[in-house]
C-alpha cells in the first residue's frame, strides 16, 4: 500500500488556502503511476454541471471499485476505501454548519458497518447490510493530530452538541451525510450525479480528486474516523485546482 504522508501533512494548509489555477478544459488531469494499486491510480477527476445537477467523475488507471477492504468483523478498527472530491464548497450548501470544515463528496465501501440507514443499495430487503456496497457521502474534513501528524479526519460531533445537519444524516457522531446518490462504474470511470438547490455555488467551486483509506478508531471514540492512507491525489498536493465545468 503506497502512503502519501507528505500529502497528509500539508493537506490542511493547502485546503484552507483554496489555491486557484484551473486545469485546462476543466478536467483535472493526474499523472499515472502514483499509486501502487491501479484501481486507485487517478488519471483525471472532474465535476461538471447541467441544469441543477452536478456530475462528479473520476477515471483511474485500472478499474474503479474493483478493490475492496477485507472485513475486520467489528466496527472498531473497521477499514474504509474511498474515492473523494474535496471541494471549496461551504458545508452549508448541503445542510451542515457554515464554515464547519472542508466539504468533500465521497464514494466509499466498508463491509463491517452500514451508514446509509435510509437506503437498500443491494436490494436485499433490508437497509442495514449495505456497507459492503459502494455508496456516496458528503463529509466535512478537518485536521486532528490524534489521527497522525498533519492528518485529516471526518469532524466529530461533541457529546451534547447540536450542529446543523442534513436531513439524511445517518446518526453517527460525525459530520457525514448519506444522501443516497448512486455511484456508477463504467470501465475506468466512476461517476455520480447529484442535484443541488444552488447550482451556482457548485459552478463557482474548485475541487481535487483523492483516493484514500480511512479507519474507524479501535475504541469507536473521537476521533471516530481518520484518514490513514492517501493512495493518490490528482493535483499532487491537494491544492484544489480543478474548475467546475459545464
Amino acid at each position: 500500500m503506497m502512503t502519501r504522508n507528505g500529502t497528509l501533512r500539508h493537506a490542511t494548509a493547502a485546503c484552507i488556502a483554496l489555491a486557484a489555477g484551473a486545469a485546462a478544459g476543466h478536467e483535472l488531469p493526474a499523472g499515472q503511476g502514483n499509486a501502487a494499486r491501479a484501481a486507485f491510480d487517478i488519471v483525471a477527476a472532474n465535476i461538471t454541471t447541467e441544469g441543477r445537477t452536478a456530475t462528479f467523475t473520476m477515471s483511474v488507471a485500472g478499474t474503479p471499485g474493483e478493490e475492496r477492504p477485507d472485513a475486520k468483523g467489528a466496527l472498531g478498527g473497521a477499514p474504509v476505501f474511498s474515492y473523494v472530491w474535496p471541494t471549496t464548497l461551504d458545508p452549508a450548501v448541503v445542510g451542515f454548519e457554515a464554515g464547519a470544515g472542508i466539504l468533500a463528496f465521497a464514494v466509499t465501501i466498508h463491509p463491517d458497518f452500514d451508514d446509509t440507514p435510509l437506503f437498500d443499495e443491494t436490494g436485499s430487503g433490508t437497509t442495514g447490510d449495505d456497507g459492503g456496497a459502494w455508496h456516496s457521502h458528503w463529509v466535512v474534513l478537518g485536521p486532528d493530530e490524534a489521527c497522525g501528524a498533519g492528518a485529516l479526519k471526518v469532524i466529530d460531533i461533541p457529546e451534547g452538541a447540536t450542529p446543523a445537519l442534513p436531513l439524511t444524516w445517518p446518526g453517527l457522531p460525525i459530520l457525514i451525510d448519506s444522501p443516497g446518490w448512486s455511484p456508477v462504474f463504467a470501465g475506468p470511470i466512476l461517476s455520480v450525479t447529484v442535484p443541488f438547490a444552488d447550482i451556482g455555488a457548485v459552478e463557482a467551486a474548485r475541487f481535487d480528486g483523492v483516493t484514500a483509506a480511512l479507519q474507524v478508531n479501535a475504541n469507536v471514540h473521537a476521533p471516530l474516523l481518520c484518514v490513514t492512507d492517501v493512495f493518490d491525489v490528482a493535483s499532487g498536493d491537494l491544492s484544489l485546482p480543478g474548475e467546475v465545468g459545464q
